[in-house]
């Protein structure tokens, strides 16, 4: 067997593939470890940002409205959310102490919270975002101190649950695109007409075309692309609103507890516990197939460390006025696609969201884009999430047990919030908010029935799949759950 090059500053020290460990560490840096020239990092952590800058602003862009928050309070959301994301990305690339995987890791708001905080929040106005950064701050924390016994939890959550819940997130966020491509608030006289529809509809368009005909990472980038097009379509079209980026500063920083100090809740805090476990479990797992990539697999201290980042910017992210910040997928298939390894390169992108979250106008700007419009992307951004999910469950090996009705379960419990809203009127209102996220309701469903079916009272048959299986590829990924 040929030699296998071996790296100075390897912090996992990873064996030779033949099982043999590696005993004559040359002078060279592992790729991961190496600093590229400055123009270079600037200009590569920028397509890390350009790859996720959708995903960031996406989530308080649906928060914001739901709990009432004006136009330019949403924008402030924006900006604490990019400010936040570039904190928790610098933890998990540059670390300290055992905090941070080390690894070309890009942290931003996870989509999975977004359906619970609606719920929380929803026309509590700045009550409402209080009681949601403090369910997170708790959440958080909690996740802090199970970052080093995770990796034994995590063999309950294999891909029949972790595809259940990813696919119900997409599912239900995609009402909140046809609301947006409606026109966002249905007492308006123009809420659903043709004008904004139409506009949704040439949006998606746009976004399915530059997907087809882009390569590399133009493509990559095609639903940033298609809301700046369809923005400028929609100028003329006269549905376009300047006022957010009128009164935005072009300097300003996200004033710690801006909506106030936290507030605690049970309920709340209950559902957004549910929320960070699932963000953890996903995180493993982008981990296990970066550390593939990279050539540095992600060992059980690589695993505790980038978990530990992930909640310890989770809990920093509400005093900031920011959400709940886990791994983004889509920029880990960048890595796949550029061949840039150095989490340097990462880390300057960090930086560079900072600047943007330091740059309210910066924020406004998306503010522009008018809700049809984002509804129109909205329906492939959302849609891509629950495929992502339905593409996990094809490895679930749902022809074996009981699998396939675990999945029906899950989801038929988690669509009822989606399709009977008013299902639990009756229930204590503080029940509420965790039966009304189906996400949440889903997940619950699918770990007991997985621990019940798979679990309980069984003993594994030789020929069984491992329950949670690492990742080959995130090439089939189309995009994060953020």
């Amino acid at each position: 067997m040929a030699a296998t090059p071996r790296f100075r500053n390897d912090a996992s020290a990873a064996p030779d593939p033949d099982g043999e460990p590696a005993t004559a560490p040359s002078d060279r840096k592992h790729p991961v470890d190496e600093t590229l020239p400055p123009l270079k990092m600037f200009t590569s952590g920028l397509q890390h940002v350009a790859a996720m800058y959708a995903g960031v602003v996406a989530p308080p862009m649906i928060v914001g409205p739901a709990v009432g928050l004006t136009a330019k309070e949403t924008a402030f959301l924006m900006g604490a959310s990019l400010f936040t994301a570039g904190i928790a990305t610098l933890l998990q690339t540059l670390g300290f102490w055992r905090i941070g995987a080390r690894l070309p890791f890009v942290n931003g708001v996870s989509f999975a919270g977004v359906t619970p905080m609606v719920a929380i929040g929803k026309d509590r106005g700045d009550d409402g975002i209080a009681v949601i950064f403090g369910a997170i701050i708790v959440a958080s924390l909690l996740g802090f101190v199970l970052a080093p016994y995770f990796g034994k939890l995590v063999r309950f959550f294999p891909p029949v649950v972790t595809g259940t819940v990813i696919t119900l997130i997409g599912i239900s966020l995609l009402p909140v695109a046809f609301n947006w491509s409606q026109g966002g608030n249905a007492t308006a006289d123009d809420y659903g007409s043709t004008t904004n529809i139409t506009m949704a509809a040439v949006t998606l368009v746009i976004v399915l075309a530059l997907r087809k005909l882009l390569r590399g990472f133009l493509q990559q980038i095609a639903i940033l692309l298609g809301l700046v097009i369809g923005t400028l379509i929609a100028i003329p079209v006269g549905i376009t609103d300047f006022g957010a980026i009128k009164d935005a500063d072009v300097v300003g920083f996200p004033t710690p507890l801006h909506f106030g100090a936290p507030q605690f809740e049970i309920a709340a805090i209950v559902s957004m516990c549910i929320v960070m476990l699932v963000c953890m479990t996903e995180s493993t797992a982008d981990m296990l197939a970066l550390g593939k990539i990279v050539g540095r697999p992600a060992d059980e201290r690589t695993i505790e460390g980038g978990l530990r980042a992930d909640t310890l910017g989770s809990a920093i992210s509400p005093l900031f006025n920011g959400f709940m910040c886990s791994a983004f997928a889509q920029n880990i298939g960048l890595v796949a696609m550029t061949k840039v390894r150095s989490r340097f390169v990462v880390a300057a992108g960090g930086g560079i969201l900072i600047l943007l979250g330091l740059c309210p106008v910066a924020a406004s700007v998306i503010a522009l884009v008018p809700l049809p419009v984002l509804g129109g992307a909205g329906i492939v951004l959302f849609g891509s999430v629950a495929a992502s999910g339905i593409q996990t469950l094809a490895t679930a090996a749902l022809e074996k047990g009981e699998n396939a009705l675990i999945v029906a379960a899950a989801v038929g419990v988690g669509l009822i919030p989606i399709a009977a809203p008013e299902f639990y009127h009756a229930f204590p209102k503080d029940l509420l908010v965790v039966l009304d996220s189906g996400i949440s309701t889903g997940c619950v469903v699918a770990i007991v029935l997985n621990l019940a079916f798979n679990h309980l009272g069984r003993k594994p048959d030789a020929g069984d799949e491992p329950e949670y299986q690492e990742p080959d590829s995130v090439k089939a990924a189309p995009v994060a759950v953020h």
